[in-house]
């Protein structure tokens, strides 16, 4: 039997949904009943019916879905898949940071641990980070923990944003100088960019958009060749949805994190329901109330 057919059998003995992140590689996407963005994806898991949410992403984005549906089984099947960004910040070191601000607001890119998105005001995603700043009361934001989200978010703000020093070392290997070869060799392509990229990067871009707000754009325009600025595997989708227009990647824009969930390991955490996602109730309502603002507040792009 084929894994694609065995995960299947298993999704109907478990009343399962596979959630699935842009930036999965193909084989999963392919067999995901939703593959979206970080927004997308917690708001599909906040609505689901199913009584198990496989969750093929990196593990913040698991936590979040059991965060959002705590009577759900959510079932990470790579333990090892971490987000290094969200490693980044340190729940203690925010609350000593929010005590030196007492009356800035904490807005939490949903890229953070539960423990972190427990210390916020609310939490964001890359399509409506500047929507959720510019919706809050305080003209001061502590901004966790991307500090090239802050920086993008800012140029369409006026309020005061104290950035925490972390970063994606997937997009933040997007260079200008790579981005500049792209842009020789195929000189008619449109340059997208993820919000997380440098600065200088999305500078040169024509636009900066999450991942969801790269389809939009690419379905409104009428150019036909797109450097996208992201994830290599965001190709994929773009590809199955728009298969008369061409994309290009950049060398090395790879998240070895989120490559580490295998078909074979979707069909291991299907039949052994482990590793499932566990968090403490008091956590997951202080977590929660941050989330669900994000939600309530909804996309920006």
């Amino acid at each position: 039997m084929r894994p694609q057919d065995r995960i299947m059998e298993l999704k109907r003995e478990r009343n399962a949904v596979i959630l699935a992140h842009n930036y999965q590689i193909p084989d999963i996407q392919d067999i995901a009943d939703f593959v979206g963005d970080s927004l997308g994806l917690a708001m599909e898991a906040a609505r689901t019916t199913a009584d198990v949410i496989v969750f093929c992403g990196v593990d913040f984005m698991a936590e979040s879905a059991k965060v959002l549906n705590p009577t759900k089984v959510v079932l990470h099947p790579e333990e090892k898949a971490r987000c290094p960004m969200a490693a980044m910040c340190d729940p203690k070191a925010l609350r000593l940071l929010k005590r030196d601000f007492p009356r800035a607001e904490v807005v939490a890119y949903v890229n953070t641990s539960a423990e972190c998105k427990a210390e916020s005001d609310v939490c964001c995603t890359s399509s409506n980070a500047v929507k959720v700043v510019n919706a809050l009361d305080s003209d001061l934001i502590i901004f966790i923990p991307d500090e090239n989200l802050a920086s993008f978010v800012q140029r369409s703000t006026e309020k005061d944003i104290i950035p925490w020093p972390g970063y994606c070392p997937t997009h933040d290997a997007i260079t200008v100088e790579k981005l500049s070869k792209l842009k020789e060799e195929h000189p008619g392509a449109v340059i997208l960019v993820h919000p997380e990229c440098r600065p200088e990067v999305i500078d040169m871009a024509e636009a900066a958009r999450s991942t969801e707000g790269m389809l939009n754009y690419i379905r409104d325009s009428p150019k036909t060749e797109f450097i996208i600025g992201t994830e290599q595997d965001m190709v994929h989708r773009l590809k199955k949805e728009f298969p008369d227009r061409t994309f290009y990647t950049v060398t090395g824009a790879v998240c070895p994190t989120m490559k580490l969930i295998t078909l074979d390991n979707i069909i291991a955490a299907l039949e052994t329901m482990t590793p499932e996602v566990t968090l403490d109730p008091a956590l997951m309502e202080r977590a929660k109330r941050p989330l669900q603002r994000m939600l309530d507040i909804g996309r920006g792009d």
